[in-house]
């Protein structure tokens, strides 16, 4: 299926590694030229130019920089002529006992995941409004969905997320500009190995038995991958998307047991 998208342009937040990369990985098969961030400049080069190869000649622009910085966020948007797609995509704070942690940590994670997101909707939908097209998703987590207790500062920071683009959302759609989020369950990624070894710390175990209790919990029986997220990634930014807006798309492996 041709998505619709060739020649736009995307930022792709967190794109050089993990989800962010499946997502831009996926964009870039479709023809969309990319402006890629990331915090360490060396990944990011090598990111960059593997997306060029898989693009047949897109264009890729790296920004080397924190996005949850204002800094970071202004260099990024400063790349592209035009935003049509914007991929949200921080790290998510470490796992933990709430008990541990103080009123920094909470600032910490809500400015990553829920500000940050917010600052670079605002400086994008007005633009992609008038355009008349516009693609955003939110890279948040499936424990929104179905909350961790290792994960205090992600359920509430994300859930903060959701709500405000639960609002928005509705409100973008008349102009074809849609607003969606992607909660991922337990992928093959860093993120999943460093939760992995906070409930091993936490219960006594090692980090592999706390992975194959998890694994137990999936009926697909395995990890997702980063290649398959992306490509529910790029559906979403399609043109043919344009009728799907304010929804969060659980992808866990069948993890979550409720029918709602």
């Amino acid at each position: 299926m041709d998505l619709g998208i060739r020649g736009r342009w995307a930022l792709v937040c967190g794109g050089s590694k993990g989800l962010g990369f499946g997502c831009a990985a996926a964009l870039a098969n479709e023809g969309v030229n990319l402006v890629l961030n990331g915090r360490t400049a060396g990944t990011l080069a090598d990111a960059a130019a593997k997306l060029r190869v898989m693009g047949g000649g897109i264009e890729v622009r790296e920004v080397a920089a924190d996005i949850v910085t204002p800094e970071g966020r202004a260099q990024a948007l400063a790349a592209a002529p035009v935003i049509d797609i914007l991929v949200n995509n921080a790290g998510g704070p470490p796992p933990g006992d709430f008990r541990q942690f103080d009123r920094d940590d909470w600032l910490r994670a809500i400015d990553a995941n829920m500000l940050t997101p917010i600052e670079l909707i605002k400086a994008t939908v007005d633009r992609m409004i008038e355009r008349r097209f516009g693609r955003i998703v939110n890279i948040t987590s499936g424990a929104v969905k179905a909350p961790l207790d290792i994960l205090p500062l992600s359920n509430g920071a994300r859930s903060g997320l959701t709500g405000f683009v639960a609002g928005l959302a509705r409100k973008t759609v008349a102009h074809n500009v849609t607003i969606n989020n992607l909660l991922p369950g337990f992928f093959e990624t860093e993120r999943m190995r460093s939760t992995m070894a906070g409930a091993a710390k936490q219960a006594g175990i090692t980090p592999e038995q706390a992975l194959a209790q998890r694994m137990a919990t999936i009926p697909a029986g395995r990890l997702g991958n980063p290649e398959e997220f992306g490509q529910l990634c790029a559906y979403l930014c399609s043109a043919q998307a344009s009728f799907i807006t304010g929804q969060n798309l659980l992808i866990d492996g069948g993890a979550y047991p409720g029918t709602f």
